[in-house]
């Protein structure tokens, strides 16, 4: 899958701010014209958008420095703070409209004019959703979890709006008008668990979480295709970093190697795993086979590549059991 650098996703993260503008100015639009606590509570996510919008079009300009001295690996992890603190501002968005409803669910207020405010806020709705597919389709092609917060974020702004419009059209159906801020509340909930689960992918990414299931899938099978008698792998570790991703193991082959020998099989493994995993960047430890030192590194948290991959061989095996027959010194 072919990718585009993190700067030149910046171009997403502008028409996101473009579109809460608009949006903001039309669904504030359509509360001064009807009263509505749930079109004004629309009103305030979409704020929640535009801040949340700038924030990652930050993230995205900060993401796209090259590594330097003091940032060797790069700064792919600052569109994870972008995530995690638009799944935060969702919260405030909730909060917002939740208080909001309760007062007007105390006193409830007649509506006006709802024929051109329920247009004028489907008109934003349209803009959120081509918005928001447009991000989402981006993020995901480009790995970046900056855009598909965004894209999640606005998709459920259209399904708060589409919600609000319901709720609001019942009132003027039914003139019942405590639905309004009834349907208001319900939309809040929905939104909050669209926040709860973008900090909790966004803390993930903070905390170097393994790659997914299929990606590590995929790393185990290859490693797995290339066992053999005399060439073993183990400690397989895996991690995410904002659009980048990492996998690391040692490769033990016979000692009677040479250098080059063990420098060509490691980067022909390297070429494999990188044409499976698009963006992993891989490093291979070569040690020798022999070794009984080569099996004492494995790290906590590997993944197991399972049955004879993570075997030890019987000629470690064997020099382990000596090891322990020696006397100690002195003796």
């Amino acid at each position: 899958m072919k990718t585009i650098s993190t700067g030149s996703l910046v171009k997403y993260a502008w028409l996101s701010v473009a579109a809460a503008i608009l949006t903001i100015a039309l669904k504030a639009g359509a509360y001064f014209l009807t009263g509505s606590v749930g079109l004004l509570s629309d009103a305030a996510e979409s704020l929640v958008n535009l801040v949340a919008a700038i924030i990652a079009l930050a993230a995205l300009i900060v993401a796209g420095k090259p590594a330097d001295r003091h940032y060797p690996y790069g700064r792919s992890k600052a569109e994870y703070f972008s995530s995690a603190v638009e799944g935060s501002m969702i919260f405030v968005a909730a909060a917002v409209i939740i208080v909001s409803a309760v007062e007007r669910l105390l006193h409830p207020q007649p509506l006006e004019q709802l024929g051109i405010g329920l247009t004028v806020v489907g008109v934003a709705t349209v803009v959120n959703f081509l918005a928001g597919l447009t991000l989402l389709r981006a993020g995901k092609a480009n790995r970046s979890p900056t855009l598909i917060a965004d894209g999640k974020h606005l998709l459920t702004d259209v399904a708060t709006s589409l919600g609000v419009i319901a709720g609001v059209a019942l009132v003027a159906v039914t003139g019942w008008e405590r639905l309004d801020p009834i349907v208001a509340i319900l939309v809040a909930i929905n939104i909050i668990v669209t926040g709860v689960r973008l900090v909790k992918d966004s803390l993930a990414g903070l905390m170097d979480a393994t790659l997914p299931d299929d990606h590590n899938a995929a790393v185990v099978e290859i490693l797995r295709q290339h066992t053999r008698k005399d060439v073993r792998f183990h400690g397989l570790q895996t991690r995410v970093s904002g659009r980048e991703s990492f996998a690391n193991f040692d490769m033990l082959v016979p000692g009677s190697w040479t250098v080059r020998e063990g420098h060509e099989a490691a980067e022909d493994l390297i070429e494999e795993l990188s044409a499976a995993v698009p963006g992993l960047r891989v490093l291979v430890h070569v040690e020798p086979l022999e070794d009984p030192r080569s099996y004492e590194d494995i790290p906590e948290g590997f993944v197991p590549l399972g049955g004879f991959a993570d075997s030890v061989p019987d000629v470690v095996i064997d020099a382990l059991a000596r090891k322990r027959e020696e006397p100690a010194p002195g003796e």
